[in-house]
């Protein structure tokens, strides 16, 4: 795997809502310590660190602006701002980080950025879906699966998968499809100490 200098993180919903027990029982605990590694890693090179919120309009959701819910998690929030002018912050209703503000694919390609590696909160779901977007729109998109998570979730004819399983799903999809590569955190990191200018 080759990654550039100029290859952004994409940091999708981490935020203190998903901590609430609304959402059921949740894989991969050790996903926000890769979380955080890599945006550590990510910073100290100096490349580029896009933070993405899901700020919620159902009087439902724990991730509602006004409520603690739609915080970062602290480990995330301690770590907004280091990046300078290498860091943007989007805010979004739906699953797309391309769909919110500011339009994230103006950014990357104000900033002539065709590569990123997408990591966060849900795999299946809003990771998932900004994958395959940036997959569309013809960027290189790299998922770590291990720096992400999900919940065990209820779907039709009373079809019930583990978050485990649902994260497999969207690695075979995503990989298989050809809408980005995954991978692992050490692998990503690996890849990121040898990256080219």
């Amino acid at each position: 795997m080759d990654i550039t200098q100029n290859t952004a993180l994409v940091v999708i919903d981490v935020q203190q809502g998903f901590e609430d027990p609304f959402w059921g029982n949740r894989n991969n605990p050790s996903a926000d310590d890769n979380i955080a590694v890599l945006i550590d890693a990510w910073q100290s090179a100096g490349r580029p660190v896009v933070f993405v919120r899901h700020d919620s309009e159902e009087t439902w959701s724990p991730l509602r602006p006004g409520q603690s819910g739609n915080d970062f998690k602290p480990y995330v929030e301690d770590r907004r701002g280091k990046s300078g002018s290498r860091e943007v912050l989007v805010s979004k209703l739906v699953n797309s980080a391309f769909y919110g503000t500011p339009d994230l694919d103006a950014w990357l390609k104000a900033s002539d950025i065709t590569q990123f590696a997408v990591v966060g909160i849900q795999t299946n779901m809003c990771v998932e879906t900004t994958a395959r977007m940036g997959g569309n729109l013809g960027y290189q998109v790299i998922l770590p699966l291990d720096a992400t998570h999900t919940f065990d979730l209820k779907g039709p004819f009373g079809w019930q998968r583990s978050g485990d399983d649902l994260s497999r799903a969207t690695a075979v999809s995503l990989h298989g499809g050809r809408f980005a590569e995954v991978t692992t955190t050490e692998e990503l990191l690996k890849a990121a100490r040898t990256a080219r200018d």
